[in-house]
């Protein structure tokens, strides 16, 4: 019978691996996000309105969009699902038959998952301490060089039969074990003394072991190949046949054994072990025989039921043109190959070897070893005996082979045929293949191929060929795909196996692909388009497939069904018709099943004939509108089967009224000329559909019509175009006519005309009259007009059209327009308006105002026909080289009316000047050439035109020699961008200057000044140098005397730090090479800004110059991009050709930086390749609080002189170390000591110091922060007041009145000094110590605080890391349940209960008391039985409720009722009594139950919530109490909060730092390779002990203290020199003894100098001190509790600081003076309480840190955990159900239930929910912490008096805050929302699963079962008292369970 469900939840996945979460990704996609983080959903997209580029299936209406979903949503989502486990190497897979279970070999770890990869069970397996070199032993000492080894799985294989997993390791020469296929965790068999029969898997990496599992008639048996691996395998075949059962599994004893001469010669590298329904097959690699040096492939058989291996049979295998066989899988009838190409195996080739033939080839050696001693028909050896046995061929009778088929003890074996089976190449692929899989699908063969890269391919293999029709990357690009690829049993999956991960990978894609285009084109041979269930489905999901035309096939040439053609193309809109499909290849429906026709929304049935289907269009109501601006609306039409699109097209549905409408100049020619059939009706100008115009009217046809001549555009009434003029000038008077045809259908109905101008800004409607002309055209004559529009250009064209009688518009064949022109405009002078173009009739005209005008306006004598004389208004250049050549621009008036007129009229300087023709603007502009001058020749330019006086410019023009004479820099980097200055003379010449670096030219900066021309250089090709030229227009200056350097490009290898806050300027320090080179290096800053962004811009220019004289000014801080973005910098300064110091640039608040880089002149950076990768990244600005002032706001904060200062604010640590920041009062600086996240820590000066400028007297605080500069408020110094000036004669009286005092109080001393000598001498002493403690405690306190936050900050930072040793929830439950017990585990002991034969009716008679535990009515029956008996102790009642707990732990909603009812009658009989007292103790059972419910419940939230502060408190106060002297034999220490635990006497001590040498060895941390010094501080007066503690806890600062090694055992050696080794101890040779007195050793007994080196080594002995020997059992912490009774040997007494105060009573009796005890009773009452000082400095260090967790426990700022607000709500309810008014009352309920029962317990014990050490003093500490706690809690008044313990007075201040807190966190909890039952429920059935040790459940029975049989009989009695148990059979019941457990006689 198996366990109960109750006490066997569910496996779930309790290991730190990632949880194998299915991940979202869409079709041909790959997973971008990891394989095992939370699944992503991707929304659906659904389509929008888009144009006529959407596809048309996504067009349909509302209603079709409900009918076919899947037509118009994306591609569907696959679900991959993937399973990895971090810092484990996955390396096989195995599949369990049926049951779909996976299993997974890793190194140390088995992992068993789900099919859908969900994590079930984990076993682990190593890491174990062997050695290859050695056999499998038990005591290492059998092997001394063992050491912890990776095991790492070789072999993983399922046995179907017996429900076992087969796995073999590396470890332990390679032995195997058993697991249970359901439970890999639960080991089934492994031998603890294997012998080398029993060596399976090769035990190292790199050697490949395959096997099989075999169903024999009887039993398993297990195939083995493997290659030969290590000294020991010498023995071990490469092939063996094992067996699984028996009393030695896994032995090859009298089994099959492949016996080999000499594996050195015969190292078979094995591929695969397959099996087809009759044999076994082996592919391997190996040398041919030992004459051949070469490798080849092969492939071994073996009958399967010859367990002997009589029948192996091996032939070589080659495919074609290829090299080694790589992987290798069975198809149907086919052995598939990869094979490498070469030896790297670059590329691969896939070969198929037929089992027929493969088979025959094996059957042919066989015959011929058998029956013809090998050699074939020619005599040649064909077949063989192979690996160098004594066997040989042999002569055996013909029909041997088929008498023993499977060979026998007299046929030769092993045989090998000499024959190689070939196959050609199906496939080649550019990577090496490493996995191959098979599948046979719907009569389809698919291999699926993994390679190298981790690409799986999947292949489809048709005939002779495969064709890879799909490739996806699985994994790590780069991660090989391992051997086993699998299968699922439904052929459904593959699954994927790499290095990193496992991988379930659909085997088709069929619901992937959505539509029938898709699905052909994926060439997936699985699927195919189920046509009449409109779906991609595999050809056995589609019902039809069987029929013709209703499973389409990529591979059948099949295309998708489609609507051919659609007769009618498309129907006018205003009625209703029928539409012809044509539909190839319809699929053939049943007699009652039909196709329909949907037109968008409208659905019309379809009537088939043949391939083609009748449609009826919709009507013009169930018609949409037609799209503003169209003349007709396309829908979709789909032909449908019920609600299965089967295919579609689009159709149109048009008006013939809005095609006339679109066209106003033309509607005629559009009616007629459209796609559609429409007509034009020219006497009521309407365009019709159908055949004609209304009675009477003639009709303009369709061009489509091609049965009459009156149709087209060119029947229309129309105006073909201007008869004349088409130029009119304006202002004059002139007459339009226009040529029209067709007008003959309006004959007989005259009407009148009107021309019509388009005029800019009005409409010009001119009357017309008609001139009939021959046939059917005419000339419309327009009436004469004079046009006076507002001309801005020249000419002005102006559309003009026709209309007929009223608003006809005659259509215009073209675009018609008449051009007005103006002779004024664009002729301003006379040279313009005699170069105008002659037909246009302009002259100057001097009448008036001068100005070009139309002929015929211009009075007769005012015409000029001479222009002016011309006019120079400028001239550029003004200087030129002596060369001549240079371009002369000479701008002005009348300079000519035409190129001939000035191409010999100009000079310069008295040198002709050659003008340019294309240059030249009539009468505006001429540019000529100057020729060669004399240098320093000067002069007027001239113009000189024939028939006119020369015009003579008022500038001169000089000839002058520029000189070049140097350049600075003189080298820049080869990628430009050096601004290069060129020194010289008369360098402004000419207006075209250009330079040159080489042959690169270097743009000119603007303005060129006379001595200096500044450019930039362009990149270079290669580095060297390049000589600078200037080009004057075409003279040219060389600088031969200094060439420009190019040097190598900059190069940048190292930037930090990499974050900064975005107001900038933290120092950047930048390494690399030839950054001397660069000119000016920029750090910049690419932002992105959104709206709202102030940002103060400046020009894009980055360095303009105002001028020659002026300097280049600074770039400026940000300039504006494209897009707006926008760049800041800041300008980096050069330290040395390798040092670069750049400030971070301010970045505005609302810009997102996209780039940080360099800019190196031409060389740009990224700041992540400058710096290893590492993005730069910007933080918010810092936030400081104002410095707290006591005279308000205004008033100024007051400092105490040697106080440290604490500044509060957020962020501040976020972009800048402690070091950068600066902080001043006045011009003094305030030295940063430690710098948190929300804290800054300062130093102010020692003495006063002076305001800053212009701050007045104040002295301001003030902080900076690279460029964040903060302002905090001035500050004041308080200084001791200075007493005013005193008189010289008052201060005489009063020293002689003092002189007096003093002899008067001598007198006195003296004549008491005899007397109370001895108790003045004490009390000055504590005078003194007083005064000193009182002076020094404060700044302490807030030093040691400082010190202390340093270290946090540190530890935090290593947190990160390692992360908080929390224990595991089983761990942290058994200790909850079960706080007595040493382990806190549950031992199982069904086992031990007696015969093998009595376990099984225990076991079941656990499972039947489990199954009754589920009765309500019997559990509470035995609970009120049990806790009513006498006998039955509070202890029992814990014990018991801890039991049920942990056997209902997977029912914790039943557990949660049975509390709720417990909880329920003990408030209903303490409502009786005193209800305040209820829940005070743990007094039953229900109270024990509500504590361990609730830590189960919170375990979550101490984790994720309050695990941290508590952890950083309980570091804290170890840290604190460690830097004080801590007293080993009576454990009191300097530093602590308990004064029981005070040391009340002044130890003088040292610290000292320790390099440890840890490294390899007990005494450093694992998997360390190397030795390193690790610094410790410690103090001089630790003992050894003591100091190997604080060793240890340094050392293994990130280890779980369960996982670190024992003090005690190991030894202190101090290493001084090269030889100097000293063993430390706490008791040695060396202690000092006085009177009997032994004080134990410490560091400075030694004399261990500061920066000692000190190691721990294994302890060879126990001869230690009795601190070593007797306490390292009882103090599992670690830590030497005190000891004075055990101290005692001989007499001997230890002591560490102090002595015991303890006297023997001998000495008391002599103690009998009064003084005597006057002093002792001074020294125990008045010395001691000086030390309570230092309980308020630890007070204050751990404030913060007290405070932090208290917050986190009382904080309802995240949500409160549910069952905290399930519970408060409880107690409310049983407060309202008994009538309880008082808050009080509540109060102490939830405080009793939740505060004082857990937390309290939480605080005072951190080792239940932590891995660590708490020692005895840090204990005391929380003790007190503790206490403070409880004391917040209380509702009473907090009073204190003189009288009150030490530890209320501590916390006096403190408590009442604290119950706010309290109160609060009550209030809050009631005011939310109630907890539901439902999501209560939800939350207790996750946790359910929690705790799943079925063993342990099983002895909680068994414990249990024993306080049932001590109160036996009265459990029966109160069982069949009740009436409802009798009908249940309760006692029943549990005699049936005792008689099974104890096997007790019952009355049954």
């Amino acid at each position: 019978m198996g366990p109960s469900l109750d006490c066997l939840p569910p496996t779930q996945d309790n290991a730190p691996y990632s949880h194998p979460v299915p991940v979202t990704t869409a079709p041909g996609q790959l997973n971008p996000g990891g394989v095992c983080h939370a699944a992503r959903e991707m929304p659906l997209l659904l389509p929008s309105a888009r144009g006529p580029e959407m596809a048309p299936w996504c067009l349909l209406g509302a209603r079709l969009l409900l009918v076919m979903p899947l037509l118009c949503l994306p591609p569907a989502l696959t679900r991959v699902h993937h399973f990895s486990a971090p810092n484990t190497t996955l390396h096989h897979l195995a599949l369990a038959p049926g049951q779909g279970a996976l299993y997974v070999g890793a190194v140390n770890r088995l992992f068993q998952l789900s099919p859908e990869l969900q994590l079930e069970s984990v076993a682990i397996t190593g890491p174990v301490l062997d050695s290859p070199d050695c056999v499998p032993f038990r005591d290492p000492a059998e092997c001394p060089q063992a050491q912890l080894m990776d095991n790492t799985n070789q072999l993983l294989l399922v046995s179907g039969r017996a429900r076992e997993l087969v796995a073999c390791g590396q470890v332990r020469q390679g032995v195997c074990e058993k697991r249970r296929l359901e439970d890999v965790a639960e080991l089934l068999y492994r031998a603890e003394d294997p012998g080398d029969g029993q060596f399976v898997a090769a035990n190292t990496l790199g050697v490949s072991t395959v096997g099989l599992v075999v169903s024999g008639p009887d039993q398993d048996l297990l195939l083995v190949a493997r290659g030969l691996a290590g000294k020991l395998s010498a023995g071990v075949p490469p092939l063996t046949v094992r067996q699984l059962a028996g009393p030695q599994p896994f032995s090859s004893e009298g089994l099959g054994r492949l016996v080999v001469g000499d594996l050195s010669d015969y190292n078979n590298s094995y591929v695969a072990a397959l099996a087809d329904a009759q044999s076994a097959y082996f592919v391997f690699r190996r040398r041919g025989d030992r004459a051949q040096a070469e490798y080849r492939s092969y492939v071994a058989r073996v009958c399967l039921r010859d367990a002997n291996l009589y029948s192996y049979v091996e032939v070589p295998l080659s495919c074609r043109g290829h090299g080694l066989i790589q992987a290798a899988a069975l198809a149907p009838g086919a052995l598939l190959g990869a094979f490498a190409a070469g030896p790297r195996g670059v590329q691969a080739a896939l070969c198929a070897f037929s089992l027929a033939e493969l088979d025959a080839s094996m059957e042919r050696a066989r015959r011929l070893c058998y029956t013809a001693g090998g050699r074939g028909p020619s005599g040649a050896e064909e077949a063989t005996v192979e690996y160098g046995v004594t066997s040989r061929c042999v002569t055996l009778p013909p029909d041997s082979p088929e008498s023993y088929p499977c060979g026998d003890e007299h046929t030769p074996s092993p045989i090998a045929g000499r024959q190689p089976v070939e196959a050609g190449p199906l496939l080649q692929l550019e990577h090496s293949i490493s996995a191959v899989a098979a599948l046979q699908a719907d009569g389809q063969t698919i291999a699926f191929l993994g390679d190298v890269r981790g690409q799986l391919h999947k292949v489809f293999l048709n005939g002779t060929q495969g064709q890879v029709y799909h490739s996806q990357q699985v994994g790590t690009p780069g991660s090989a795909i391992s051997p086993d690829l699998l299968v699922d049993s439904s052929s459904s999956h593959l699954y994927v196996l790499t290095s990193q991960q496992v991988t379930r990978i659909p085997v088709a894609a069929c619901p992937q692909l959505l539509d029938c285009s898709s699905c052909l084109q994926a060439q997936d041979p699985l699927c195919g388009w189920c046509v009449l269930q409109g779906r991609c489905t595999r050809k056995s999901q589609c019902r039809r497939a069987t029929q013709p035309n209703q499973w389409l096939w990529t591979y059948e040439n099949s295309l998708c069904l489609h609507i051919q053609s659609v007769l009618p193309a498309y129907h006018p809109r205003q009625e209703q018709g029928q539409v012809t499909l044509l539909v190839p290849r319809l699929p053939t429906l049943a007699v009652d099943e039909y196709f329909h026709c949907a037109f968008g929304n409208y659905d019309s049935l379809a009537h088939v004939e043949g391939p083609q289907l009748a449609c009826v269009t919709p009507p013009q109501d169930q018609l949409p509108l037609n799209p503003p601006g169209t003349d007709h609306i396309t829908l979709p039409l789909v032909l449908m089967f019920e609600d299965v699109p089967v295919a579609a097209t689009n159709f149109s549905f048009y008006d013939c009224g809005a095609v006339a409408a679109l066209e106003a100049a033309a509607p005629c020619h559009a009616c007629v000329g459209s796609l559609w059939r429409c007509h034009w009706c020219p006497q009521s100008s309407h365009c019709v559909y159908g055949e004609r115009c209304p009675e009477g009217e003639r009709t303009i046809y369709s061009t489509q019509e091609a049965d009459t001549q009156v149709r087209g555009p060119r029947a229309c009434p129309q105006v073909e175009g201007l008869v004349g003029p088409l130029l009119v000038p304006v202002g004059w008077e002139s007459r339009l006519a226009l040529r029209v045809q067709n007008l003959q259908h309006f004959q007989g109905l005259p009407a009148s005309y009107h021309c019509w101008l388009e005029l800019p800004g009005q409409l010009q409607r001119l009357p017309a009259s008609l001139e009939e002309v021959a046939g059917d055209s005419g000339l419309i004559h327009c009436q004469a007009q004079q046009f006076q529009p507002s001309m801005v250009q020249r000419e002005l064209p102006v559309p003009i059209y026709v209309t007929r009688g009223e608003g006809q518009r005659l259509d215009n064949a073209r675009t018609l327009h008449v051009t007005l022109y103006d002779c004024a405009v664009g002729h301003p002078d006379c040279s313009h308006c005699q170069a105008a173009n002659g037909s246009l009739g302009c002259l100057w005209c001097s009448h008036g105002q001068p100005a070009c005008r139309y002929g015929p306006l211009c009075p007769p004598g005012a015409v000029e026909p001479l222009c002016p004389t011309p006019r120079i208004e400028t001239v550029e250049p003004l200087t030129g080289p002596p060369e001549g050549g240079l371009v002369l621009t000479i701008q002005g008036s009348n300079l000519g009316r035409d190129f001939a007129d000035v191409q010999d009229a100009v000079s310069v300087a008295g040198r002709p000047c050659r003008p340019e023709p294309s240059l030249y603007r009539i009468s505006t502009r001429i540019v000529c050439v100057t020729s060669p001058a004399p240098n320093r020749t000067m002069g007027p330019i001239q113009v000189a035109i024939k028939g006119r006086p020369p015009g003579i410019s008022t500038q001169y023009f000089t000839y002058q020699d520029p000189v070049l004479l140097s350049l600075s820099p003189q080298r820049g980097p080869q990628a430009g961008g050096t601004q290069l200055t060129i020194h010289g003379q008369h360098l402004q010449t000419g207006g075209n200057i250009s330079a040159f670096v080489g042959s690169q030219p270097c743009p000119i900066q603007e303005p060129v000044c006379p001595e200096a021309i500044v450019c930039h250089t362009m990149p270079q090709a290669i580095p060297g140098d390049a000589v600078v030229r200037v080009v004057f227009g075409q003279a040219q200056r060389l600088l031969l005397a200094s060439p420009f350097h190019y040097t190598a490009n900059p190069q940048l290898v190292a930037a930090e730090p990499s974050v900064s806050f975005r107001g900038g300027g933290r120092l950047i320090r930048v390494r690399g090479t030839s950054l001397d080179v660069v000119q000016q290096p920029l750090l910049s800053v690419w932002l992105e800004t959104s709206e709202g962004a102030a940002v103060k811009l400046q020009s894009q220019d980055p360095t303009p110059r105002s001028g020659c004289k002026a300097p280049a000014a600074a770039p400026q801080a940000c300039i504006k991009l494209e897009r707006g973005w926008l760049q800041c910098s800041s300008v980096c300064s050069i330290n040395s050709s390798t040092l670069l110091l750049c400030r971070s640039p301010a970045v505005p608040d609302m810009a997102s930086p996209r780039r940080v880089f360099f800019s190196l002149d031409n060389v740009h950076v990224d700041f992540a390749s400058a710096s290893g990768g590492q993005d730069f990244l910007y933080q918010p600005n810092p936030r400081l609080t104002p410095l707290h002032r006591e005279g308000g706001p205004t008033g100024p904060y007051r400092l105490k002189p040697g106080h440290v200062l604490d500044v509060e604010g957020e962020g501040l640590n976020l972009a800048i170390s402690k070091e950068e920041v600066r902080v001043h009062i006045g011009d003094g600086e305030c030295l940063v000591k430690t710098l948190t996240l929300t804290h800054l820590y300062c130093e102010p000066p020692p003495r006063v110091p002076q305001p800053s400028n212009g701050s007045g007297t104040l002295l301001q605080f003030v902080v900076q922060m690279g460029n964040v500069r903060l302002a905090l408020g001035p500050v004041q110094y308080e200084v001791e007041p200075v007493l005013s000036a005193f008189p010289v004669e008052a201060q005489v009286g009063l020293g002689i009145g003092a002189a007096l005092l003093i002899a008067a109080v001598l007198l006195l001393t003296l004549m008491y000094r005899h007397k109370s000598k001895q108790a003045l001498r004490d009390y000055q002493k504590v005078l003194v110590q007083l005064e000193s403690l009182e002076i020094g405690v404060g700044d302490q306190c807030r030093k040691e605080f400082t010190d202390l936050m340093t270290e946090m900050t540190d530890l935090s930072s290593d947190l990160e890391a390692s992360g908080i040793p929390f224990v595991d929830y089983r761990t942290y439950a058994e200790r909850v349940l079960f706080p007595g017990r040493g382990g806190g585990t549950l031992q199982p002991a069904v086992e031990g209960l007696g015969e093998e034969g009595h376990r099984a009716p225990v076991h079941q008679g656990l499972m039947q008391l489990s199954n009754l535990l589920n009765s309500k009515l019997f559990l509470l029956t035995l609970i009120h039985t049990l806790e009513g008996q006498p006998s039955f102790s509070q202890r029992d009642r814990c014990h018991v409720a801890s039991l049920l707990s942990l056997a209902l732990h997977s029912k914790l909603e039943y557990l949660t009722e049975i509390m709720r009812t417990l909880l329920s009658d003990l408030a209903s009989h303490y409502v009786r009594k005193n209800p305040k007292l209820m829940l005070r103790r743990t007094e039953t059972m229900a109270e024990k139950l509500l504590t361990n419910w609730v830590s189960i419940c919170l375990y979550a939230f101490l984790r994720e919530v309050a695990g941290e502060p508590m952890y950083m408190l309980l570091r804290a106060i170890q840290y604190q109490v460690d830097k004080g002297p801590v007293d080993a034999v009576t454990g009191k220490a300097k530093r602590t909060l308990n004064d029981s635990r005070l040391l009340r006497e002044d130890v003088e001590f040292r610290a000292l730092t320790l390099m440890v040498l840890a490294g390899p060895g007990p005494g450093g941390p694992s998997r360390s390779n190397v030795a390193l010094h690790i610094p410790t501080r410690v103090l001089d007066t630790d003992t050894i002990t003591q100091v190997k503690e604080k060793v240890l806890d340094q050392i293994y600062k990130g280890t779980p203290f369960s996982q670190r090694p024992s003090a005690h055992t190991l030894d202190l050696e101090w290493r001084s020199g090269l030889a100097g080794h000293l063993t430390l101890s706490d008791e040695d040779v060396t202690s000092v003894t006085q009177n009997r007195w032994k004080r134990l050793n410490t560091l400075q007994h030694y004399k261990v100098p500061d920066g000692a080196t000190v190691r721990l080594i294994p302890q060879l002995h126990n001869g230690g001190g009795v601190i070593s020997q007797s306490l390292a059992p009882n103090c599992p912490s670690g830590e030497n509790t005190p000891m004075l009774e055990d101290s005692e040997e001989g007499g001997i007494r230890l002591w560490h600081l102090v002595k015991t105060p303890e006297e023997p009573e001998v000495a008391k009796a002599r103690r009998s003076s009064l003084r005597d005890r006057d002093r002792e009773r001074v020294r125990a009452k008045a010395i001691p309480e000086i030390y309570l000082t230092r309980l308020l400095s630890m007070k204050g260090t751990l404030q913060k840190f007290v405070d932090d967790t208290f917050q986190a426990i009382l904080s309802v700022n995240r949500p409160v955990p549910i069952a905290v607000k399930y519970l408060f709500d409880f107690l409310d309810e049983l407060a309202e159900k008994h009538s309880i008014e008082d808050p009080e009352t509540l109060h102490i309920w939830k405080t009793n239930s939740l505060l004082l029962r857990f937390w309290v317990n939480t605080l005072k014990n951190p080792q239940l929910i932590f891995d660590v050490r708490v020692s005895d003093n840090v204990d005391a500490v929380l003790a007190v912490i503790a206490q403070t706690f409880m004391d917040s809690c209380t509702v009473s008044e907090h009073k204190v008096g003189r009288d009150s313990p030490v530890n209320k007075l501590l916390y006096a201040r403190e408590i009442p805050r604290y119950k706010q807190m309290v109160e609060r966190y009550y209030s809050d909890i009631r005011q939310s929302p109630p907890a539901s039952y439902q999501e209560m429920n939800s939350a207790l059935t996750e946790l359910s699963g929690n705790y799943t040790s079925a063993p342990h459940c099983l002895q909680a029975l068994q414990e249990l079962y024993t306080h049932i049989h001590r109160y036996y009989d009265q459990i029966i009695g109160a069982l069949e008292e009740d009436p409802v148990g009798q009908k249940m059979q309760l006692a029943c019941r549990l005699q049936q369970i005792a008689a099974l457990v104890e096997n007790k006689v019952t009355d049954l």
